[in-house]
């Protein structure tokens, strides 16, 4: 893994994967850690958002699990220096640390796999950013 840190978070129609990919990362000694929600009642994915970009620097990545995976990555985008890619399969989870520095990766939990899951995260924290031409648009994201 490329950072010292992996945080994970999803909201209620995350959870099961979220549970699921939290025992796979124990298996393969994957050190994370968990910022809930720690069940499937219903609860706003907003609030779990905000906590996992709140942990974010340049030593750690995040995991985002909604429903779709959409209303948690706007709201995990709304925080200055996080850069949250919604992804649903490997090739653009590695593009998005590879071309745009992603520090963040969302997904749907009623959309994606397992095993689909575990191949995106993989291919997410192994990726190295290429900056070059890329650093100056990504310098170009933020805006006062």
């Amino acid at each position: 893994m490329l950072r010292e840190r992996l945080y994970i978070a999803s909201d209620h129609a995350g959870y099961e994967l979220k549970t699921k990919l939290c025992t796979f990362f124990k298996e393969v000694q994957i050190s994370f850690i968990d910022l809930g929600t720690n069940c499937d009642e219903s609860c706003d994915y907003p609030d779990f958002a905000h906590l996992l970009a709140s942990k974010i620097d340049e030593k750690s990545f995040g995991i985002l699990i909604c429903g779709s995976g959409i209303g948690i990555s706007i709201a995990a985008n709304r925080h200055k220096n996080i850069r949250c890619a919604l992804c649903s399969e490997s090739l653009s989870a590695r593009l998005a640390r590879k071309h745009n520095d992603a520090n963040v990766l969302a997904f749907g939990g009623r959309l994606v796999g397992l095993d689909l899951a575990i191949d995106m995260i993989e291919n997410f924290i192994k990726t190295p950013f290429d900056e070059g031409r890329h650093m100056k648009r990504i310098q170009k994201i933020e805006v006062e």
